[in-house]
């Protein structure tokens, strides 16, 4: 849109005063005007107007938009070269935005010289309704000198001279999408004669532009699109993963169920035989001793037994048999109390009674598991008994749900078991603490709300690298040969102490250094 950009000589000299009014021939008014318009066009457009040397550097221009599929890149490159080959002032590229009643014009690329300001984000939307409504018809503005009143209209003047934009030239384009924009080209020091060769270029290039836009959201399109196949990809397989992960640990689940609910079974089954020798075994115990008074009253009594007497004491070694019959009632009375011990370990680990959140000793929990544990401490021939140290402090009640408490520290200690198969002087250390407060030496991701207690599990065995610590509590990852060890039960023990009783599980190694495992939870659990 060009208010008028080709003017007559008559209306170049009009407003001038004619040869009757000051005596000045028609013809020197002429020549003068010609001159004058002369060197304004020389002043004022140092562009070079070898046209074909613009087209040539534009053509190229257009072949490196076209190689380009990033949105950023095209616009920048496209008002960066634009500004070169016209060496004006400024360069812009700008969007026009539909809001409601009222059109936004946003400048959101931009080449300038030095010495102009930027200009880089939403237009004034004072007067500016004339060039939205040419960019939404796509026509082109073209101005040389915004002070030329005959040349410029009143609503144009208004929205650039506030600007300090002195020639404008304003090339519309339209995507396919539907947007519309413009490629705005602005002298901020003199006036600008926009030829016609330079805006016909200039027009083709914006129609090229405009292609490029489309071809840079139609690949945004496509990459947000695969993006987002690959996200649900992701999330099918994380959600594959979190079954897989969710049915071993109900299989696991389970397993310990009925492995618990076995154990309570056996428990009962032997507690009731042992209970009866158990209670027996102190009544027999005094019917022997009068047995053996009334023996010794005897042998008081009538110390000349008969012969047959006599024999029978030789063969039963009555003398033995006294001296042993006491002992061998005490080791029996030590014999079940044992077994009722390991009874009540065994019913205290498995704690089917106690599936709920309760207080609990978990110094008890601690050594019912080693008492399960006891034969496999003793060591073997290929493995030296496991020396077990514990610095127990003085502990409240936990609040928490003991049987899961129980196979944590099982897991654990398992483990350290494992570890150790070919240690000399194997040994494990189990130390509790009360912590009542922060502690500086431990970072909040790494402790729970306080208080809490702290129970650590050390062995002295081979230790594990960073690799293995990073995926020790992964769920099925294991270092032990197949068959031996499912993977599960660090997971599912970081699970019941991180996800059920908001506490943390962290483990502590270093090749040839051992391994410890740091079991934090709060005293009082909320569910």
């Amino acid at each position: 849109m060009k208010g008028i950009s080709q003017h007559t000589l008559k209306d170049e000299i009009g407003g001038l005063p004619m040869t009757g009014i000051d005596d000045e021939p028609l013809y020197k008014k002429i020549v003068r005007v010609k001159t004058l318009h002369q060197n304004l066009a020389e002043q004022a457009a140092p562009v070079s107007i070898d046209h074909a040397r613009e087209a040539s550097k534009l053509f190229g221009l257009t072949k490196q938009i076209r190689n380009s599929l990033e949105l950023e890149t095209i616009l920048q490159t496209t008002v960066a070269e634009v500004q070169k080959l016209l060496r004006n002032d400024c360069c812009y590229f700008l969007w026009r935005l539909e809001s409601g009643t009222r059109d936004t014009l946003v400048i959101t690329h931009e080449a300038k010289s030095p010495d102009c300001a930027s200009r880089l984000g939403d237009l004034p939307e004072a007067h500016a309704e004339a060039l939205s409504e040419a960019i939404a018809r796509r026509q082109t503005v073209r101005i040389d000198d915004v002070h030329n009143r005959l040349e410029t209209s009143p609503e144009f003047y208004a929205f650039f001279q506030p600007l300090g934009i002195q020639a404008a030239l304003v090339l519309p384009l339209q995507t396919h999408s539907g947007q519309t924009g413009a490629l705005f080209c602005a002298q901020c020091h003199g006036v600008r004669i926009w030829s016609d060769t330079e805006v016909e270029l200039l027009q083709a290039l914006a129609d090229q532009v405009a292609i490029s836009i489309d071809q840079a959201e139609l690949l945004a399109r496509a990459r947000a699109t695969a993006m987002a196949a690959q996200t649900q990809a992701q999330q099918v397989s994380a959600a594959l993963q979190k079954l897989q992960q969710t049915q071993a640990q109900l299989v696991q689940h389970e397993k310990m169920s009925s492995l618990g609910q076995l154990v309570a079974g056996v428990a009962h089954e032997i507690n009731n035989p042992i209970n009866f020798i158990d209670g027996n075994i102190e009544p027999a115990t005094d019917y022997i001793k009068d047995l053996l008074e009334l023996i010794e009253l005897y042998q008081t009594t009538y110390p000349e037994p008969t012969e047959a007497i006599r024999q029978k004491e030789a063969d039963i070694d009555l003398d033995f048999m006294v001296e042993d019959l006491l002992k061998v009632l005490s080791s029996m009375k030590l014999g079940t109390s044992r077994i009722k011990q390991i009874v009540l370990s065994l019913r205290n680990f498995s704690r089917l009674d106690e599936a709920e959140i309760k207080p609990v000793d978990l110094h008890e929990g601690l050594d019912n598991t080693l008492v399960i544990l006891k034969s496999r401490l003793r060591g073997s021939n290929q493995q030296d008994p496991i020396q077990v140290t514990r610095q127990y402090s003085s502990l409240p009640l936990i609040e928490c749900h003991a049987g899961q408490i129980n196979q944590v520290f099982m897991n654990i200690l398992s483990n350290a078991i494992d570890a150790l198969e070919t240690t000399s002087q194997p040994q494990i250390k189990i130390e509790t603490q009360l912590v009542e407060q922060f502690q500086a030496d431990v970072s909040d991701s790494e402790q729970p709300d306080v208080p809490y207690v702290e129970v650590r599990i050390r062995d002295n065995g081979s230790g594990m690298d960073d690799a293995v610590q990073q995926k020790i509590f992964d769920p099925f990852y294991t270092t032990k040969p197949v068959g031996k060890g499912t993977g599960l039960g660090m997971s599912i023990s970081y699970q019941i102490i991180v996800e059920k009783h908001h506490g943390t599980l962290q483990c502590v190694s270093e090749v040839g250094q051992g391994t410890e495992f740091i079991v934090r939870i709060p005293v009082q659990v909320t569910e």
